[in-house]
């Protein structure tokens, strides 16, 4: 069962991350790392491909209140993201009674391979947990997204199912690998 949750006021900090809030000040920041080929498509979405794209997203990040910007403490950039989805376990009758969200993240390739985002990724699961008061959290990557599947496996979900997804943004289907983690 899909939840609400407003991260309006909500600012999360681990040993080298904040998690806070996007604001229109992080437009620079935003744009340096989603214009990159490669950092959306791992995700789903095309890359940017101008200022104007990623200010229309940074305002849905804004209005809808569910993406944390991922904060780099050592120099104050906005490097990544991790929101709050509904969950493709939502449609699936046995997890139907669980209050559930779907974790999904980007980082910056310049960020990648250090550890940063499964330090972001617990961080938001134990706030989903300690503080929304969910009964588990769920994860996806797509088959040959590497990277992701590490960052799923140090979190320590474990592996449901796997199932096509369409992107609409790339007009292609993956096969995605679909992960749970129960409080």
């Amino acid at each position: 069962m899909d939840v609400k949750i407003d991260v309006t006021n909500i600012r999360l900090k681990t040993d080298r991350l904040i998690l806070r809030p996007w604001t229109e000040d992080d437009l620079n920041d935003f744009y340096e790392y989603a214009s990159v080929e490669g950092v959306g498509e791992m995700a789903g979405w095309r890359h940017h491909d101008s200022m104007e794209t990623s200010q229309k997203v940074l305002q849905s990040f804004i209005v809808d209140k569910n993406v944390f910007a991922v904060v780099y403490k050592a120099n104050g950039k906005v490097i990544g993201s991790v929101g709050l989805h509904e969950s493709w376990a939502d449609s699936i009758e046995e997890y139907s009674h669980l209050k559930i969200k779907e974790i999904g993240y980007a980082l910056s390739k310049a960020y990648w391979g250090k550890g940063l985002m499964p330090e972001a990724v617990k961080k938001v699961a134990e706030f989903c947990f300690q503080q929304c008061g969910l009964d588990a959290v769920t994860v996806g990557h797509f088959s040959d997204n590497i990277q992701s599947k590490r960052v799923i496996e140090k979190c320590g979900f474990q592996f449901v199912k796997q199932r096509e997804y369409y992107a609409a943004q790339l007009d292609k289907s993956f096969l995605c690998m679909n992960y749970i983690l129960y409080r």
